[in-house]
């Protein structure tokens, strides 16, 4: 087990579901670390650790909060898909905030990027070479862009001003894996700690980017920069439970677990913006509930076309339904004209 570091550690994005895993299981390991994020800390602070809430967009108080700090673990910033708005200040200019407080304090930054740089590449099929860390950025999506861009200005720093940094492209980090996909990508808590300690005390990393994802046997992802900091995972995702039986990964044509939908051949399911790039789910929520049901005469319900309910009923506030229904009618019945 590497020796605790001799300066305090950084970590943004503490109140998150990541960062307060990290801040638990590395305190116990008797680092000393500084919390910060936008929301308050919902846990009791631990031994060796201190918290300010604090913004990404304050970079005068991140300056300050990372005086002495041998590495920022940098977890802070939007973490689902949004609108390109929301993700430019936490994301983009945040980011540039805590790389410019490591430059001035020599440290190394550990960035916490995402498969989702990288979410529109093809899953490798049967045979097909697994992707590496050298292969092309195609984000595929707002959030997926600004994790190209963060480890992109990893290289900048990197080259331009010896900042070491070490990128995650994390994939399903959960405490177990919930749906077929994570057979490739699932990344379990103790494999996460160990990646982060590894980072962090390596002895040198220079600008590397890591697959962070277990063992599993079914990944998508192959050759990446571990041996650099000497990470190996140790858990492993070999099926998922669905009602008591092993789920395995899907195939071309294979159904999705319920609620969840398993995309053919891309990392990511394909959705349509203006141009082609993805639209927002939350965006999409609203429409699809509204066209989840239509009121029939008597009060009962119809399910949306071609669909049936997941379970008995469909209120009209459910999600579109999963499965193909055999007596819906192929097309909505259009509203009598007002008279």
């Amino acid at each position: 087990m590497p020796a605790a570091p001799d300066k305090p550690v950084l970590l943004t994005g503490a109140s998150g579901n990541l960062g307060r895993v990290l801040a638990r299981e590395l305190t116990a390991l008797g680092w000393t670390l500084r919390l910060t994020d936008l929301a308050p800390f919902p846990d009791p602070l631990p031994e060796r650790a201190s918290f300010t809430r604090m913004d990404l967009a304050d970079g005068v108080g991140l300056l300050r909060l990372a005086e002495g700090c041998g590495a920022i673990l940098h977890f802070g910033g939007i973490s689902v898909e949004q609108p390109f708005g929301t993700v430019l200040g936490p994301n983009i200019q945040g980011l540039y905030h805590v790389y410019e407080a490591a430059r001035r304090e020599g440290a190394r930054v550990i960035f916490a990027s995402s498969n989702h740089s990288i979410g529109f590449h093809e899953r490798p099929q049967g045979n097909a070479a697994k992707l590496d860390v050298d292969c092309a950025f195609r984000p595929d999506g707002f959030y997926g862009l600004s994790k190209a861009y963060g480890e992109l200005m990893g290289r900048t720093y990197w080259d331009k001003h010896g900042v070491e940094n070490v990128n995650f492209r994390i994939g399903s980090c959960f405490p177990e894996p919930t749906e077929a996909r994570m057979l490739a990508t699932w990344l379990s808590f103790a494999d996460l700690v160990r990646l982060c300690e590894a980072a962090v005390t390596a002895p040198r990393s220079g600008h590397c980017v890591i697959w962070a994802c277990s063992n599993n046997p079914a990944s998508f992802w192959g050759r990446d920069h571990r041996d650099r900091i000497g990470w190996q995972p140790r858990g492993q995702c070999g099926s998922v439970p669905r009602q008591g039986r092993p789920h395995h990964l899907g195939q071309p044509g294979d159904r999705a677990l319920p609620g969840r939908r398993l995309h053919r051949d891309r990392l990511f399911p394909r959705q349509a913006l203006g141009g082609g790039c993805l639209r927002s789910r939350l965006s999409r929520a609203p429409r699809q509930r509204a066209r989840s049901c239509s009121a029939r005469p008597g009060g009962k319900r119809r399910c949306c076309p071609g669909r049936a309910p997941p379970s008995p009923g469909c209120p009209a506030a459910a999600p579109r339904c999963w499965r193909p229904c055999r007596s819906a009618p192929t097309r909505m019945r259009a509203s009598p004209a007002p008279s």
